[in-house]
């Protein structure tokens, strides 16, 4: 990834300008350019034609300047102690709008997840959606189908990846544990120490701060550097101040708390405390923060699958709030639309799972015979005809006690719904390729 061109310096700027009264002149022409609404960064800038009568070094200027009295300080400086800061825009403004609407009321949630029979099906599939994803951000090489029979079966990783993805999951139903709980510098080791679980080349760096002679820069694999974090001595004073501000001690302004969330995310990513484990930590925090403030709704959202599909975009967010004097209004804008298509699509896929139910249920009325856990058993294996269920990998996807798993699948098996074959000491329950016929005729003996 190319890093992004610094900006030219503001008093440079005022210093080429001629003649003096050529500011005001500049403030007029640009009033009603389109392109301040988008807050662009004078790497893009300077590739846009600018308007009429205008260079881009003007442009430019006109744009700091229109921004330098809506900027907020907050806590967080960068290792020559200036602090960042940002400004709420319109455009922030309609997306905070947007998320408060969609993920910490009741405006619009889809009624599965209102519904207490049906709400922990769709908690387990985000929190393992999530903690798959989080984990291919930072590497981990596996497929989903892979990692969700892991997760769902209880057996034991298999390599670094398999691990990073369990740590993940683990994190994150901790994470909905912690949520009323004020963050502090013992609870941010204690998350680290489950992300980074049995990965780390020294496991004694799980829960700590990396040392002086553990410094480490961000950069790619052919030696460019994009971020080198604040020195190791500075980390114990930065992490207080951290959690301060996350607990919304500081600063002395208000800061919406998604917002707040999404600095949380950047601070911890920013200071680099650890010797790994930096970006899932950071992710976790940022789940911590908006459920800690109410958006319940982020028990079921994954940000980190949109973060996948545009990890160049992720990154260049941070580096422009660096390279252009710490306005982390970059950075606020990317990630608050993330959690707006991070919303939409959690919809969208539970409009589908209810589409797909109501589509089986529709042709089939023996499953009237069943409760809702044996329903989407049997919604999933009609699709998947072969698919093995075990009692583990039930009670994983359903949250709820082995005896009630148990009780669901021997009651399928011996209804004839699912074949019942034993693999070594385990019982496995198989989807059968004649799974319709089978239900068809149920129908008919049970007179449903």
């Amino acid at each position: 990834m190319r890093i992004p061109q610094t900006p030219p310096k503001l008093n440079d700027l005022m210093a080429e300008l001629k003649p003096p009264g050529r500011l005001v002149e500049l403030f007029s022409l640009m009033r009603e350019v389109k392109t301040q609404r988008h807050y662009l960064h004078w790497d893009k800038l300077r590739r846009y034609t600018p308007p009429p009568g205008v260079s881009h070094r003007e442009w430019w200027m006109v744009q700091k300047l229109s921004r330098m009295d809506a900027l907020k300080p907050i806590p967080l400086k960068d290792t020559a102690q200036r602090p960042f800061q940002f400004v709420v825009t319109e455009l922030v403004l309609e997306e905070l709008h947007q998320i408060d609407l969609g993920a910490g009321g009741l405006v619009s949630i889809p009624e599965p997840i209102t519904n207490p029979q049906t709400r922990d099906r769709y908690l387990v599939s985000s929190l393992m959606e999530e903690a798959i994803t989080s984990s291919q951000l930072e590497g981990a090489v596996t497929t989903r189908e892979v990692a969700k029979e892991m997760i769902r079966s209880g057996r034991k990783p298999r390599d670094n990846s398999e691990q990073m993805i369990l740590n993940n999951y683990v994190t994150m139903q901790r994470i909905r544990a912690l949520k009323a709980s004020a963050l502090s510098p013992e609870r941010v080791f204690q998350i680290h120490r489950l992300v980074t679980e049995k990965t780390l080349d020294d496991p004694t760096a799980a829960g700590r701060f990396r040392r002086a002679d553990e410094e480490r820069v961000v950069g790619d694999d052919f030696g460019e550097v994009y971020h080198t974090p604040p020195p190791a001595e500075e980390l114990t004073e930065r992490m207080a101040a951290m959690c301060a501000f996350a607990n919304g001690e500081t600063p002395g302004h208000f800061v919406h708390p998604a917002v707040r969330a999404i600095i949380l995310h950047f601070w911890l990513a920013y200071d680099h405390p650890f010797v790994d484990g930096n970006g899932r930590t950071a992710r976790a925090l940022f789940y911590w923060a908006m459920l800690h403030s109410g958006y319940w709704l982020f028990e079921f959202i994954s940000i980190s699958n949109i973060l996948r599909k545009a990890p160049v975009k992720y990154s260049r967010s941070f580096l422009y709030t660096e390279t252009d004097d710490n306005d982390l209004t970059y950075f606020i804008i990317a990630q608050t639309q993330v959690i707006r298509r991070a919303v939409r699509e959690l919809h969208t896929y539970i409009e589908r799972k209810t589409a797909d139910l109501k589509d089986v249920e529709s042709h089939m009325r023996a499953l009237d015979l069943f409760n809702h856990r044996q329903v989407e058993i049997i919604r999933n294996a009609l699709k998947h005809p072969g698919q093995r269920y075990t009692f583990a990998s039930h009670q994983q996807s359903h949250n709820v006690v082995y005896q009630t798993a148990r009780t669901d699948l021997l009651d399928l098996g011996e209804r004839g719904v699912l074949e019942k074959r034993k693999k070594g000491k385990q019982m496995v329950f198989v989807a059968p390729a004649d799974l319709s016929a089978r239900l068809l005729k149920l129908e008919k003996e049970s007179g449903v």
